[in-house]
């Protein structure tokens, strides 16, 4: 029995290995005007041969609305020749304080936008609101050469999941929007309920909260990030886990959780963690499984952003890293052959 019990350990750590290295790591170099900080960069798409990054645009800081493009044969350019520089090009995003001011006479306070999507017709934005808020919301843009223009007629109202004593999740709003069955999928950051849901909302909603469809979605420890498209009905997701105190114990799981609470504590003392997760949605019910653990070195960024490209994956953090000062990190994770 203890033999077995040794080949069955030495087999996970195998496959666990094996995991590990299906990625090597690659570090872009990025403009001083993408590398500031603050840009708080919170989502990343593909579209139109360009990698496209959403900054959290907080208005209440005085933040202008944009995103930023970088053309993908340029990255490729890098990735091959590090001493290049990446030229880029930035987008004003217009009406956005139009639309926050919407929400503040609906008594809810803006904080930022936290996801990209990209479809063939639009751009959708989520919103995240201050924890008090109940509610956060999607908004629709039409994406044009020099700016993206926001449809001041949609602003789609999506209910925050709520503990069962009725609190909301503490900095917690819908950080990932997924494309399927020509529906906008919507997922919250906490995904740890007993009955947990992502939430489908018709590409033709306009303003309202009466077409949200909820979606059963297993269980997932942690914080669902952001997440790609990969293959058909399967998304891969950044699941993060920061040790912070204070309210953020919220994403603390308890000792009893053994698989999972070991991922972020060793001997009760709790440190951070990411990993990348395969989202598969099969009719209407959402699963996912552990897909990639990022190396040590690299799980002290707050990662945010995440597109998949040629096999592998473009990450990029807010602005939170292990060290000061805090900067923009652009990783390009390639698949290994």
């Amino acid at each position: 029995m203890k033999y077995l019990a040794t080949l069955l350990f030495c087999g996970f750590s195998l496959s666990t290995l094996a995991q590990q290295r299906q990625f090597d790591v690659h570090k872009l170099s990025l403009p001083k005007e993408l590398e500031y900080y603050d840009n708080q960069f919170s989502g990343l798409a593909i579209a139109q041969d360009k990698l496209f990054l959403l900054s959290e645009s907080r208005l209440q800081d005085k933040a202008e609305a944009k995103l930023y493009t970088v053309a993908l044969a340029d990255l490729d350019r890098q990735l091959a020749d590090t001493a290049y520089v990446l030229p880029y090009q930035k987008l004003p995003l217009a009406n956005l304080d139009r639309m926050r001011a919407k929400m503040t006479a609906l008594g809810q306070s803006y904080e930022g936008l936290e996801a990209l999507l990209l479809t063939k017709d639009a751009a959708y934005f989520s919103v995240e609101t201050a924890t008090p808020s109940a509610n956060c919301y999607l908004l629709k843009g039409r994406l044009g050469a020099t700016a993206v223009e926001l449809d001041t007629t949609f602003l789609v109202t999506m209910p925050k999941p709520v503990a069962p004593d009725g609190s909301h999740i503490y900095n917690a709003g819908f950080e990932a929007l997924a494309s399927a069955n020509d529906h906008v999928v919507a997922f919250f950051e906490y995904n740890f309920f007993p009955k947990n849901y992502a939430y489908e909302v018709p590409s033709a909603a306009g303003s309202g909260r009466n077409q949200l469809r909820p979606l059963p979605f297993s269980p997932l420890p942690f914080r669902l990030t952001d997440l790609t498209a990969t293959e058909s009905h399967h998304f891969t997701g950044i699941d993060y886990f920061f040790k912070g105190e204070g309210d953020d114990t919220i994403y603390r799981l308890p000792a009893t959780d053994v698989p999972n609470s070991k991922l972020i504590a060793e001997n009760g003392v709790f440190k951070n963690y990411c990993r990348l997760v395969d989202i598969e949605l099969k009719g209407n019910k959402v699963s996912w499984k552990p897909l990639w653990e990022f190396p040590v070195p690299y799980r002290s960024y707050n990662w945010e952003g995440i597109a998949a490209y040629k096999g592998g994956y473009f990450i990029i953090n807010d602005k939170y890293t292990p060290a000061r000062p805090y900067k923009t990190t652009l990783l390009y994770l390639q698949k290994r052959k």
